[in-house]
Formats: C-alpha cells, structure tokens, sequence
C-alpha cells in the first residue's frame, strides 16, 4: 500500500485476498449477522455501481440518511467506493434542520432507508436514492480517487447558528488510520464493539475504517444504553471498547461478568476531558487499562493518544505517527520545554480541506498549514500532553486567568461528588467569577461549603468557587459531551 493513496485503493486489495475473504468484518449485534469481508467487497461494489448508474458523479457530496446498522456502514463505503463524498447525518433530525445542513454545504443528493423517508419531504430540489430501491449495474470501484479528493464530510457537533461541514480527504482518513493501528498495534485477532455515533468522526474513523484497514472486526451494536453493555461484553467478548467519559461513568453502578472482561486488551476514551478519579474507577471496573486520546474533526480524528501498556494516568498521551503536534505561545513561538502551557498545534497530512458552509452555500474556506485547537496544555518529558484547558472557556476574573479544568479536578477528589462542571458567571466587578455546577454521588449529601473548601484548600485565591448549584445531571450534547455553553447560558440569563 504506498502511502499516498487512499482507504478505498487499500480496501479491495485486502478484502478479497485468501488471507481476509472468509473471516467476519462487521457483525450485527442483534441476531449476529455478519458480514465477512469478501462479501462485504461485493456488497459495497454493487453499491457503488448503482449509483454510479443513479449518475452520482466522482467528488459529489451525497448525504446518507440511515437507521443504524451494518447496511448503513456498506451504503456510506459505497459512496465512497462510487468516488464521491459521503456525508452522514444525525438521526431524529427535523426536517428543517436536514434542509439548512444540505443547502450550507451545497448537497445535491441523498441515500436513504425507508425509515428517513419523511425528513427529506422537505428537499424537493435534492435527488433522493432509496438504498432499497437503486438502479441493477455492474460491480463498481474506482480506481481514480485522488488522495487529495474529499473524502468524507462531517458537520461540527455543538455548534450555534447555521451548520458548518468539516471537509476531510482520502489522505487525511488514511493518516489517521495508520497512525491509530500503529499506536494501538490492531490487529487481524481484534474484535471492537462500536456503540458511538456513526455519524461522529471517532465512530467513523477509530471504529469503522482503523479496523477494516486492519483486518479486524466491528460488532455493531445500538446507541450505547449503559445497561446494555454487560450483556454485549459476555456475548461478544471484545478486545476493545470505546467511550466518552458520561458512557462510563453509567457503567459504573453495573455488574460485569469477568468472562465479558477477560479478552478486553484495552478501553479508549476521547471527545471530552476525563477526572484522574473516574479514569481510577473505570480501570477498576473493566480490569484493563483505559487509553485517554485527543483530536478534533478538523484534524480527521486522533492526534494524541496513550499507547498500551504505557498510558499516564492525566494525560491526553503521545503524538501519533504521521502528525506534529506542539505547544505554541501566545506571540507564536513554538514552546520546546517541558511543563510550559501552551495552545495545542497541529500539522499534517490530517489536517482538514476546509469548511464547508461558511461564507455562503457550498464555499469552502480552505483549511490553514496549521490547526490551532483553541485548547491549552503542557508536555512532559517523556512527550506525553496534558491538557490544561480551553482559550474559549477561559474564565477572566479581575484580569487573572481561570482554567475551568484545574476547578472541576480539585471538586471531583471529593467522594460526594459524581460529576461537575465549572463555567463563568457575568460579574459586575471582576468581570467573571467561577461557579461550580456539581451531581450529587448521594442526593441527600450536598455540601456548599464543603466543595467551595475543597477548592481553597486545593487552589490558590484567585480559584475561589463564587456559587455551587446542584443539579440531578449535567446537559450533554448529541455525542455525549457536557453542553458547558448550555450552563453558562443559563447562568447569563439569570442575571440579566
């Protein structure tokens, strides 16, 4: 495989071959159907060539509207393997919200199941294939996918206003698979059990492309419900599982057989910061190591990550081959030494093409040399990161600067404390004061004074707590994030 192709020129030349044909690539959770790579290179080929005779035309953006399954991972490498760009969309969408995604990146057609039929009532303009109902051709790959050319689009998640597509190119998903299967060292003997979003970059490029590269399987099971994963773990007996910190947490309270245990090689985690007393507790729970990783969409997927077997506790990990990663000061030099915060840079050939949607319809705004995260963090000596905090989220109190992050690590050593979430409130004097938003580990224990103690105990003046509100669960985002910009929202309101 030379390294400047693509995902698609690797895939048939691996999935056909005696070694992969016959061994199972994706595997239905319910019921247990799966589908073994020879069959799923046929499957996605014919996918490709209907389309192809549908007149989807090379670097096309096609939206794919599906329920959840393994079809839906074959239609969208169909795309794919047609030469075009899939863009997957969330599911439940209104169909408002389907119209103003397509018309700000320019889509002009979509793939869709029976079940997604009604929010596209509303794109009378846009070509619609039903993926059950699409033209008979002959079996279909291209064979001129550029490595530059768009690969896949994703739309930012959290964000305000009008949506804005994250473009990304066949180099770019390559990069980031490589570099995952290196650092992780995935392998043919892996099987992951996928229950993220599949339309979110992590679901996609961590747990549907990393592993097909590498001859692994995918046992695709629901959206993760926390009461579900005992039962998926001792049916299927995972090497690998992948969450964001709340999925974890809700397992926490559950019993897991060790047999369900026992093959796991590792967990991940990613997508939001993770307390060093809840990375304690999950490690405890799963009786595997948990692999705290760093990336953004605009970078494809993962740019740092804790390699097995040599992960610290705190830290985001290493750089993964194939990427730069480094600290930058505020005036742009590149921060060399060891335990100086710095705004985390990034470099490469994952870097993004560009936005999608943001000047006006379908224009790109083409993506800079480099990607400036907007988080803030430190190296230490042996190269691992840390994250530090957010430029955005950075509280301004009296002209000192606040990291949130450094607030809700001193207030989660507390037992009382299940989770919190710390944002400024408006201040007529200082500007912005922090306030702590905290669940309660014991409704009946919620001690104010207790946890603006802690912090003083912790922290120096200028960290002191202003106010503690307690409430029964923090406000999460479509991937499972805390909504930080729903809190202090709230808190904005309240003072107005």
């Amino acid at each position: 495989m030379r390294d400047d192709t693509s995902l698609l020129a690797a895939y048939p030349l691996l999935w056909q071959s005696e070694q992969w044909s016959a061994r199972p690539a994706l595997i239905n959770a319910t019921g247990e159907t799966a589908v073994p790579y020879g069959v799923l290179y046929e499957r996605v080929g014919a996918i490709a060539g209907s389309l192809r005779q549908a007149g989807i035309q090379p670097r096309q953006l096609v939206a794919l509207a599906m329920e959840r399954s393994s079809d839906s991972v074959i239609a969208l490498l169909g795309i794919m393997a047609a030469g075009a760009c899939p863009c997957p969309l969330e599911p439940r969408l209104t169909q408002e919200e389907v119209r103003d995604r397509l018309s700000a990146v320019g889509i002009k057609a979509v793939l869709l199941d029976a079940a997604n039929q009604h929010s596209l009532d509303l794109c009378g303009s846009v070509q619609r294939l039903r993926v059950d109902a699409l033209p008979k051709a002959p079996h279909y790959w291209s064979d001129g996918i550029r490595p530059d050319d768009p690969g896949l689009l994703l739309f930012t998640s959290g964000s305000t206003g009008r949506p804005k597509g994250v473009l990304l190119s066949h180099r770019g998903l390559l990069n980031n698979a490589r570099g995952v299967i290196s650092m992780t060292g995935l392998t043919p003997g892996d099987k992951l059990l996928h229950v993220m979003p599949l339309y979110h970059t992590n679901g996609l490029n961590n747990q549907i492309f990393s592993p097909l590269l590498a001859g692994a399987q995918v046992v695709l099971a629901d959206r993760f419900r926390a009461a579900d994963m005992p039962t998926l773990l001792d049916a299927h007996r995972p090497t690998i599982i992948t969450g964001v910190p709340t999925m974890y947490s809700r397992m926490l309270d559950l019993v897991f057989a060790p047999e369900g245990l026992a093959a796991l090689r590792f967990a991940r985690c990613g997508s939001a910061p993770i307390t060093r007393e809840l990375h304690i507790k999950i490690e405890a729970l799963l009786k595997c190591p948990l692999l705290v990783s760093y990336g953004l969409s605009e970078a494809t997927c993962t740019s740092t990550m804790n390699p097995p077997g040599q992960r610290k506790i705190g830290s985001i990990g290493k750089a993964l081959p194939f990427q730069r990663v480094y600290l930058r000061s505020s005036d742009g030099a590149v921060i060399e030494q060891p335990g100086i915060d710095g705004e985390i840079c990034i470099e490469g050939d994952s870097l993004m093409l560009g936005y999608l949607g943001v000047q006006q319809d379908g224009i790109l705004e083409p993506a800079a040399p480099v990607l400036r995260s907007g988080d803030l963090g430190r190296m230490d000596e042996d190269g691992y990161f840390t994250i530090t905090g957010r430029l955005k989220d950075v509280i301004i109190r009296g002209g000192e600067n606040i990291s949130p992050a450094l607030i809700e690590q001193a207030i989660s050593a507390s037992p009382d404390v299940h989770s919190c979430c710390v944002v400024g409130r408006p201040d007529p004097d200082l500007g912005e004061v922090p306030v702590a938003f905290v669940v309660s580990a014991d409704p009946s224990r919620q001690d104010k004074a207790g946890i603006q103690a802690l912090v003083s105990e912790r922290l120096s003046r200028i960290y002191r707590l202003e106010d503690v509100f307690f409430i029964d669960a923090l406000p999460e985002n479509s991937v499972g994030k805390i909504d930080r910009k729903a809190l202090a929202r709230s808190l904005a309101a309240a003072v107005e």
